[in-house]
């Protein structure tokens, strides 16, 4: 059975390639017709179809030897999941600002939809890459979180919002402010993860009350 994956694999790259050996059986013809179809999409879907193909003949030997079949469709991607419909899954931490990847890899998270969702430090997520590149975020596992207050602060350079709180300064999310409307001075009412030990470096803001 490992042989047949490696012919598998083998043969798979040799076809995305438009390559031909004399042991192959694939007919001129039929490489000839997949060549010119040769768009990033039809690669990456047969792509796909071959990198299932391989993982049930992995699943396959698992179970001969003893372990568990994983379910079809679904293969590792460098600490993601690709699945046979050509969408990937990847896990990972919010840092306040974006989603650190399990290999460590970040990827952007809509600044709006962060503050919506007054993300805090060290929620789960759970990122969708569809088959045309799109994004979407699902909260998996928020922590649990504490409310503090404190004053909204301006750095005029850097065009970052933060607060201060408890003699301790917290960036937050500029389009929090714009939502609520915040002015330097103003109080905010904002959210930390709890019994964060004072390495928290982000709030996400609930309110902001105006002072004028």
């Amino acid at each position: 059975m490992n042989a047949i994956a490696d012919i598998l694999s083998s043969k798979g790259d040799n076809f995305l390639n438009g390559q031909q050996t004399a042991n192959d059986n694939f007919q001129a013809p039929v490489l000839s017709e997949v060549c010119s179809l040769k768009s990033e999409v039809q690669i990456s879907q047969l792509k796909s179809m071959i990198y299932v193909m391989k993982d049930q003949l992995d699943s396959m030997l698992r179970v001969l030897n003893g372990g568990e079949a994983r379910p079809t469709g679904v293969i590792d991607v460098g600490g993601s999941e690709l699945l046979s419909t050509g969408e990937q899954i990847i896990e990972g931490v919010f840092n306040g600002a974006k989603m650190v990847g399990p290999d460590g890899k970040e990827y952007a998270v809509p600044p709006n939809y962060a503050s919506k969702s007054k993300m805090v430090e060290g929620d789960l997520l759970k990122l969708t890459i569809t088959r045309n590149g799109q994004f979407i975020y699902k909260q998996t596992g928020p922590v649990e979180r504490e409310r503090r207050r404190g004053e909204l602060v301006s750095d005029p350079v850097t065009d970052q919002w933060s607060v201060l709180a408890d003699g301790r300064t917290y960036t937050i999310l500029k389009a929090s402010v714009t939502f609520y409307k915040g002015q330097a001075g103003d109080e905010v009412i904002f959210l930390v993860p709890k019994d964060a030990n004072g390495s928290a470096a982000w709030g996400a803001v609930e309110n902001i009350i105006h002072q004028s």
